[in-house]
């Protein structure tokens, strides 16, 4: 019988066959975790992160939001640290969760505050 994080892991690398960050789009990988939600953006060819962002962070950690609010929070942190490095055009990695609620909260909000994908 296959336990949920097998079936997760089993999805991702089905996700991750088809996305892979290069310098030109590099790929945003989200990992959400039952309190936090942290996201990167990763470039595959070097093997290196180029920028990150999470709710941990201490003016986001302190603001008594729910955990929506929070990953568009850190959706938009994320844009803009990456706007900065030079970063416009990136992949979204789900890394195997759902396009729904927290991770898509990141997403959109990561799109409206200026990053393409």
């Amino acid at each position: 019988m296959a336990t949920r994080y097998s079936r997760r892991e089993k999805i991702k690398m089905r996700i991750r066959k088809k996305i892979f960050g290069t310098a030109e789009a590099p790929r945003i990988s989200v990992f959400r975790s039952n309190k936090d939600i942290y996201a990167q953006i990763i470039d595959d060819l070097r093997g290196c992160t180029l920028v990150a962002a999470s709710s941990r962070e201490k003016e986001l950690a302190a603001s008594g939001k729910n955990k929506t609010e929070k990953a568009a929070e850190v959706g938009r942190l994320l844009a803009q640290r990456a706007l900065s490095a030079g970063i416009s055009a990136v992949r979204f990695d789900r890394n195997g969760y759902l396009y729904h609620g927290r991770v898509k909260a990141l997403a959109e909000a990561a799109r409206e505050s200026g990053l393409k994908f």
